[in-house]
């Protein structure tokens, strides 16, 4: 580690080295691409911790939406037709697998395939 790296996370804030860790756990530990990475209309592994998850129905239709964080950006993950999904909780990591768009100039991903990852410590 040069002295600018340890100077530099000397005077960084919490959320900047939670960000910097989320980014390394999800490139290193996963090989998933970052989401601000991600190209539209291409179908991406990503992996992040879930910061939100929020019930908002679509034209009389359950969505479950859940906001994923990997220390790069943020993806909009949603399920339709779900009202719930075990384990799909905020603070909880996730491997997603799925196609990316833009919806509401957010990057989102439907129905995505997804996986359980351990929370640290586990």
């Amino acid at each position: 580690m040069s002295l600018r790296e340890s100077l530099r996370k000397a005077v960084a804030s919490r959320e900047e080295v939670e960000a910097d860790e989320e980014r390394v756990d999800a490139v290193k530990a996963t090989g998933c691409t970052p989401v601000a990475q991600t190209a539209e209309r291409r179908r991406v592994k990503v992996s992040g911790v879930i910061r939100s998850v929020v019930l908002r129905p679509r034209q009389g239709v359950p969505a479950l939406e859940a906001e994923l964080y990997d220390g790069s950006g943020n993806l909009v993950l949603v399920w339709l037709g779900r009202r719930e999904i075990a384990g799909v909780e905020p603070g909880r990591r996730l491997k997603v697998e799925g196609l990316v768009c833009t919806r509401d100039g957010r990057r989102s991903m439907f129905n995505p395939r997804y996986e359980l990852r351990p929370r640290p410590g586990e």
